[in-house]
């Protein structure tokens, strides 16, 4: 049962793709011809509803793979082969609060909404008023807006939110912001960083590695598809290849002055000169 203000995945038969919220009074215009809304509601989801020329189309419900892939863009959004991984690593799930910094046009933003669930909390900050409104519009599009508090800010101040379970950076210089991330996180949070060359990598390194983090780990994931025909399986001929390096680091809590580690006394203080009896010297009286 599709019900008003649902959103529904329609695919053609040469497998474009139109997503809709469900108005039952709507009707959608494709080159394959129109498409009444209440005959996609009376098909209802895993059917078929046919266009005035009878051309069937799918419908389905979309899954957050096809929410990303639908997000309107102004900037390049990270692809679902990172944000899988980024998901787990980073212990996303539902009651979780995660800050991100970048927005851009909110596609891991829908994802980490997505998950976090209604009782989990995204709070993500973008400088750029133009991307803060459109990820903002691809938010309540979706519908997962409600699990989102948008911030038009830059981070070189600083966070205004604490607490976080989890964070994720894709801005282009990270290091210089890694002094404000202990006071935004739980200790012990994982925290996340996505760039596109090793010369930005190492010195997103070497920023970690002189602060309060541990656990480090940088690595690219690429992607082949396989043209799905029985009798010529092959790889496609294209792939989606290097997009991206991902970083990801534990913030762990700063030691106070009074925990520095001290270096231990030798157990066994070293003799002066005068105290060492060797054994070519002959004790008094042995001459």
């Amino acid at each position: 049962m599709i019900e008003p203000g649902d959103l529904v995945l329609l695919i053609s038969p040469k497998g474009k793709r139109y997503m809709y919220k469900f108005d039952p009074e709507g009707e959608i215009h494709t080159n394959d011809g129109k498409i009444l809304m209440a005959d996609v509601g009376t098909a209802g989801f895993g059917r078929q509803a046919k266009t005035h020329l009878g051309r069937p189309y799918l419908v389905l419900k979309p899954t957050l793979h096809d929410l990303i892939k639908s997000v309107k863009r102004q900037t390049q959004i990270m692809y679902p082969k990172e944000i899988g991984y980024l998901l787990l690593k980073l212990g996303i799930g539902p009651g979780c609060t995660v800050i991100e910094s970048g927005t851009g046009s909110g596609g891991l933003t829908t994802a980490l909404a997505w998950y976090v669930g209604d009782t989990g909390r995204v709070i993500t900050y973008e400088r750029r008023e133009d991307f803060y409104k459109l990820a903002g519009k691809n938010l309540r599009r979706v519908g997962l807006e409600h699990r989102v508090t948008q911030v038009n800010k830059n981070i070189e101040d600083g966070f205004e939110h604490s607490g976080a379970d989890a964070l994720f950076l894709d801005v282009r210089t990270p290091w210089q912001y890694i002094r404000h991330i202990p006071e935004a996180v739980n200790p012990g949070a994982m925290c996340g960083f996505l760039l596109p060359t090793t010369n930005q990598v190492s010195e997103l390194l070497r920023a970690l590695e002189d602060a309060c983090f541990e656990d480090m780990e940088v690595m690219e994931i690429l992607v082949r598809h396989w043209k799905p025909v029985p009798d010529r399986l092959r790889p496609d001929d294209r792939m989606v290849a290097h997009t991206g390096f991902l970083v990801f680091a534990r913030c762990m809590q700063p030691l106070a002055v009074d925990e520095a580690v001290e270096e231990p006394e030798s157990a066994t203080p070293e003799a002066s000169e005068e105290s060492v009896i060797t054994e070519s010297e002959p004790e008094s009286g042995q001459e």
